[in-house]
């Protein structure tokens, strides 16, 4: 995979993905031809808590995306994990409330902070700076990461 990465730099893949809302805030989101990931919100968010909440999804996402990065480059490198687990929190004000609560216009709108620890060991020891290292390199090419550290055009239209 990396060598065809490599020999072809610019290819651009589209993801595509359907999203259907079942009821009250319950979505089914189908992706290829996978069972629908369920996403729902917290009663405190008037859901029917059966599935993580839209920002609690991101951060599954963000923290996938992580944990394929390290893997692949410690297979890569040839680093035999034993043990990965990311711990991630985020800070989020709600108050806008999809835009029905507080409708400050200076109020910051989605993550203010994401935190990720990672526990990583390995079955040949490694030091704290080259297990940072590894870290670091899968947060830099991870595309979730990016994403959601950079600007990215979003356009929202009716079919």
């Amino acid at each position: 995979m990396a060598e065809k990465g490599k020999a072809n730099p610019n290819t651009i893949v589209t993801l595509k993905a359907k999203t259907v809302c079942e009821g009250q805030f319950r979505n089914l989101t189908y992706i290829r031809s996978l069972d629908p990931v369920i996403v729902d919100e917290p009663p405190h968010l008037l859901g029917e808590d059966t599935a993580p909440n839209p920002s609690e999804a991101l951060m599954a996402a963000l923290g996938a995306c992580l944990a394929v990065g390290v893997h692949a480059n410690a297979t890569a490198r040839g680093i035999k994990l034993t043990k990965l687990e990311l711990h991630i929190e985020g800070d989020i004000n709600v108050t806008a409330v999809w835009g029905t609560g507080d409708l400050d216009d200076d109020k910051p709108l989605g993550f203010t902070a994401i935190r990720v620890k990672f526990d990583l060991e390995t079955v040949d020891p490694m030091s704290e700076s080259e297990k940072d290292a590894l870290l670091q390199h899968a947060k830099k090419w991870s595309p979730v990461a990016n994403t959601m550290t950079r600007p990215v055009a979003l356009d929202c239209a009716l079919i």
